[in-house]
């Protein structure tokens, strides 16, 4: 089924709601029955039926069966944020004393899940450069039960072999989990070469307006139903039916807004690259890429984010750069309409600054729906002060 087809058309059941052209939001929070067979029906399976909004509504309904095939999966669950999709997922598929393997640095609420939290069950995690298929056959264990890939991630953008890693976790019976939000199910499709739980933060360019926080979790219709019965509802991790109605008005242009910040990525690129005061770019789709040609295979397009090594003395350098720019925010997350900037340096004490770390002088960049003229003529001036 064609993505547009999808998006406009998939679960739009108007008749049941006076052919209005966008859903109502089905704001309750309980469900009346007309008899008992079919309140037991509910009890017995609530993601069937519409029992209590807390597992299951109208709503949310719709939105999710969209994610669903959007992603080529054949379920998905909708959650209130991305960590809750990661916290989901991962516990759903470990027990006390199993192992994981994770590749380096993924994000906060990953490892500080791997970290802080499993850690008091004897989960233990192995963290490992994942850009090469020989560190996750080194590092698996007898009790390994999960790999988990970010890719590409969310700063200096390394990739994994999807269809490696996934072929290497099938052949030992290990869960893979990926996320996928960098490039979402438009620019990437993990469970196509292989991978069992693909989530994302809703959050970013499904809601695109920067107004709700959500997670999207996906995958096979046992995995989650598991996830539904277990860790979605003891967590009461699910997604409000405002918050679901926020993401179905996002995704209607998901793959406009998409392709507006990719062409403005392209030339911002294109500027940075050349600038005397950038010293390295950062981008997957970029040819001096390491890993160019697997992000060509794997991905049918990149976004927003870009991030440089900035040629800077001080923390109080790029910190003047940051406030310097007019028309980028600074902020985390991204996938909105806006335009971001989030220095490395941004969470490091000044003392700590150390100039020949090319790690303290990175600053990411999120390009937003703006025209990309506008934007680098806001770059062009803040460097030139630099």
């Amino acid at each position: 089924m064609h993505y547009s087809q999808i998006i406009n058309e998939l679960a739009e059941d108007r008749e049941q709601y006076f052919n209005a052209v966008s859903p109502p939001i089905v704001q309750t929070s309980n469900f009346a029955f007309n008899d008992f067979a079919s309140l037991r029906s509910a009890f017995e399976d609530e993601m069937s039926d519409y029992l209590y909004t807390r597992g299951m509504n109208p709503t949310v309904d719709i939105l999710r069966k969209k994610l669903a095939a959007i992603d080529e999966a054949e379920d998905a669950l909708v959650l209130n944020s991305g960590a809750s999709a990661i916290f989901c997922a991962v516990m759903s598929n470990v027990q006390a004393g199993d192992h994981i393997i994770s590749v380096q640095k993924p994000y906060t609420w990953a490892w500080k899940l791997f970290d802080n939290v499993l850690t008091r069950y004897n989960v233990s995690t192995t963290y490992i450069d994942g850009t090469r298929i020989e560190h996750f056959e080194a590092a698996l264990q007898p009790n390994t039960k999960v790999i988990y890939l970010e890719s590409p991630n969310s700063l200096t953008f390394e990739l994994q072999d999807i269809e490696a890693v996934a072929k290497l976790a099938k052949s030992r019976g290990i869960i893979t989990i990926i996320d996928n939000s960098y490039c979402t199910p438009i620019f990437q499709k993990p469970h196509r070469l292989g991978i069992d739980l693909c989530l994302q933060s809703a959050t970013k360019y499904i809601g695109g307006h920067s107004d709700t926080v959500a997670g999207v979790l996906t995958g096979s219709k046992a995995m989650i139903k598991q996830i539904f019965d277990r860790e979605a509802h003891n967590t009461g991790a699910f997604v409000s039916p405002f918050n679901a109605w926020l993401l179905l008005r996002g995704l209607r242009t998901l793959p406009i807004r998409l392709k507006q910040s990719a062409e403005s990525t392209q030339k911002v690129l294109s500027f940075l690259k050349n600038h005397p005061k950038i010293e390295k770019v950062y981008f997957p789709l970029d040819p001096d890429f390491p890993q160019y040609e697997l992000a060509k295979k794997q991905m049918t397009g990149a976004s927003g984010l870009i991030t440089v090594a900035i040629k800077a003395e001080s923390h109080a350098q790029i910190e003047r750069f940051t406030f310097d720019l007019k028309h980028f925010l600074l902020a985390v997350s991204w996938g909105g309409h806006e335009s971001l900037v989030l220095p490395k340096c941004a969470g490091l004490h000044p003392d700590g600054f150390d100039p020949h770390e090319q790690e303290h002088r990175l600053i990411r960049f999120y390009i937003g729906l703006e025209e990309a003229d506008f934007l680098i003529e806001d770059l062009a001036q803040a460097l030139d002060k630099l």
